[in-house]
């Protein structure tokens, strides 16, 4: 199976897939010594690489859990100018690390990164259905009623989303915090099947992924983990 050239130097881990994209069109890529000017042509992974007539050698694995803080965007250069979260790993020294799936802007908590794409694809594959936990403090406090509702599994854009677990934690006077356990990612999903029971979502914080627990490490600190911790 063919690969597309930019998406083969992205999975080596020298650099993301526009960054690679800018270097073969600028001439500086050549597959098994001839250049080439085509990010998206395919070929085989066995291909032999070379970047400013370096070769590309393969790359060893990292993987790391990061406290993602609120305000931050799951990306690498942000055109907005936003604050991003490899802000956070610029005393990371190894090669460059890509989000395994997503975290959104006020969203904070655990959020996985590598350089190993099908470690990566495995964990995001909807048929993995690799668990995640939440802790959503949310307005006004939640019956019971909707919350079993939500963990039955609601119909979401055209499409029921897999049972989950909605749980009261704790309450106040006026909100609550609740925890929710989901083995799918759609997009902003628990805002919006929140949402549909007139829920509105105040702090959003991922606890768990697999089995690997988010636990004590601080808001904006990483630590290195092994691929099998999740």
């Amino acid at each position: 199976m063919k690969t597309e050239l930019q998406r083969l130097i992205s999975k080596k881990g020298i650099a993301s897939r526009k960054e690679a994209s800018a270097m073969i069109l600028e001439g500086k890529v050549k597959v098994n010594g001839q250049i080439c000017l085509e990010p998206t042509k395919g070929f085989d992974p066995r291909v032999v690489i070379e970047i400013a007539n370096s070769k590309i050698e393969e790359v060893k694995k990292y993987y790391l859990a990061l406290h993602k803080p609120r305000g931050q965007v799951v990306t690498r250069l942000d055109e907005l100018g936003r604050s991003t979260i490899y802000e956070n790993l610029k005393n990371w020294e190894g090669p460059l690390l890509q989000a395994v799936g997503r975290l959104d802007l006020a969203s904070e908590g655990l959020l996985l990164l590598t350089n190993d794409h099908l470690w990566a694809d495995k964990l995001m594959n909807p048929k993995t259905h690799v668990k995640k936990i939440y802790h959503v403090q949310v307005s006004p406090i939640p019956t019971l009623e909707s919350l079993n509702k939500l963990s039955s599994g609601i119909l979401l854009e055209g499409k029921k989303t897999l049972p989950g677990h909605f749980e009261l934690l704790r309450t106040g006077e006026k909100n609550a915090w609740i925890s929710v356990e989901l083995s799918e990612g759609r997009n902003r999903q628990i805002r919006k099947m929140l949402e549909s029971q007139s829920i509105e979502v105040l702090r959003l914080i991922r606890v768990q992924i697999g089995k690997l627990k988010l636990e004590d490490l601080a808001k904006g600190q990483w630590r290195e983990i092994n691929h099998f911790d999740v």
